[in-house]
């Protein structure tokens, strides 16, 4: 049995290390509170652009819009969201699991693959496949991402659509659900589409200028955006739950640790006390004797 010292630093050791996860996981609690809120905020900039192309596409301005238009899928762009650090749990083994799959999919039907990484541990999971046509990388992208990152993830999808270099546009990432259910998935942005919705008087009305499809350009180019937006919201929101479960799981085992190793220092301690109580009595008794 180790002894009563070699416990006690033991002790004194879990105890630092359940400061730090306890503190690890108020941040992540925080944080994801942040990136909640960041998400409802965008879902009537969202709710706005269906309606607006839900009316332009009964007035079928879609048809002949390239970024609406569908081909047989030969080439593929797969944006690939993780984090970019670890200590989050399952968080980035789920995502770079369904991205493996959808590669191994794509290989099997002869389609070629590109990928943007986004997150640093998304990069080095790329890095180490073979045959990966990376686009593009980004590391350390905020909670809330800039304009100046979006735009540019956005313009480079767009412009390999709609110049034929591929076929569709993916992104791979890990849906928020609630803070107990998080789920990796993949959500198409190009070729563009939207959530019928029904559409207000205000935008039925409405002068478009200069013309309809300057406006749908636009439109369409803000939807993208805005769902390539919430599926980085998502991936964080996501993130800083696992994370924040992570971190609760393991301050909860450092908890049972300590008692565990008290409980041992404690019958360490009594069998050090017994032990030296014998030798007193046993040096009694040959006194005695």
């Amino acid at each position: 049995m180790p002894s009563t010292r070699a416990l006690k630093s033991r002790i004194r050791s879990v105890g630092s290390t359940k400061q730090i996860t306890k503190a690890m996981q108020m941040v992540a609690a925080s944080k994801m509170r942040k990136t909640q809120d960041a998400t409802k905020a965008s879902t009537p900039y969202t709710l706005a652009a269906s309606e607006i192309l839900t009316y332009l596409a009964s007035q079928g301005a879609t048809r002949r819009h390239p970024m609406f238009v569908k081909r047989e899928i030969k080439s593929r762009l797969i944006i690939f969201v993780a984090a970019d650090k670890g200590l989050a749990g399952a968080y980035n083994s789920n995502v770079s699991k369904l991205y493996t799959k959808i590669r191994k999919q794509d290989a099997a039907a002869g389609i070629h693959t590109m990928t943007i990484g986004i997150g640093r541990r998304a990069n080095q999971y790329v890095a180490r496949l073979k045959d990966t046509d990376v686009v593009a990388a980004y590391d350390n992208i905020d909670d809330n991402p800039s304009g100046r990152v979006l735009h540019s993830i956005l313009d480079l999808a767009v412009q390999k659509y709609t110049s034929g270099e591929v076929d569709s546009v993916d992104v791979v990432y890990t849906k928020f659900i609630n803070g107990l259910r998080q789920e990796a998935t993949t959500r198409r942005v190009l070729p563009a589409g939207f959530a019928e919705t029904e559409v207000s008087q205000n935008i039925r009305t409405a002068e478009y200028e200069p013309d309809v499809d300057t406006v749908l350009d636009a439109v369409v180019y803000r939807l993208v955006g805005a769902q390539i937006f919430q599926a980085l919201l998502d991936a964080k929101a996501s993130e800083y739950s696992m994370r924040m479960i992570a971190m609760k799981n393991a301050t909860d085992n450092a908890n049972d640790l300590v008692d565990d190793l008290t409980l041992a220092m404690n019958k360490a301690r009594q069998g050090a006390i017994t032990q030296e109580l014998a030798e007193i009595s046993g040096g009694v008794e040959a006194l005695k004797d």
